[in-house]
């Protein structure tokens, strides 16, 4: 597959609660920010929140779609806003180099639909050679 610098993908994601109660029975991570609304709405959060790791899976899936075959190298992740359930996200990933060895660097985010980041990072991917 050939990519350039500057080629971007965008999809829609709703992220509901129940994405987000299967996540922390696969996961174990119950916490109940994630799954308890009475116990969320009495945070500062005010609402149920997705895990990171679900978000960070959103993403995978994202790479899978729009660059089939490309296998993840590194990546990096920052989460500056809550995400929560019940919200549709833009799942964005855009390519920012090429890099040597069939590789390219891939900035990868999670945006609110206030414009806002629940989640971004930047991965390095690459492509088997065949």
């Amino acid at each position: 597959m050939e990519i350039r610098a500057g080629h971007t993908v965008t999809e829609k994601r709703m992220l509901t609660q129940d994405d987000v109660d299967r996540f922390a029975t696969l996961s174990g991570d119950d916490n109940p920010i994630h799954v308890d609304p009475e116990f969320a709405a009495r945070t500062p959060f005010g609402r149920t929140i997705s895990h990171g790791m679900l978000l960070y899976g959103a993403i995978c899936g994202a790479l899978s779609r729009s660059f089939p075959g490309a296998q993840q190298i590194e990546q990096e992740l920052a989460f500056p806003h809550p995400t929560y359930a019940g919200e549709e996200v833009t799942l964005r990933l855009a390519v920012t180099e090429i890099a040597p060895g069939g590789a390219a660097w891939i900035d990868t985010a999670v945006i609110k639909p206030d414009g806002s980041e629940g989640c971004r990072g930047k991965t390095l991917v690459r492509w088997p050679q065949g």
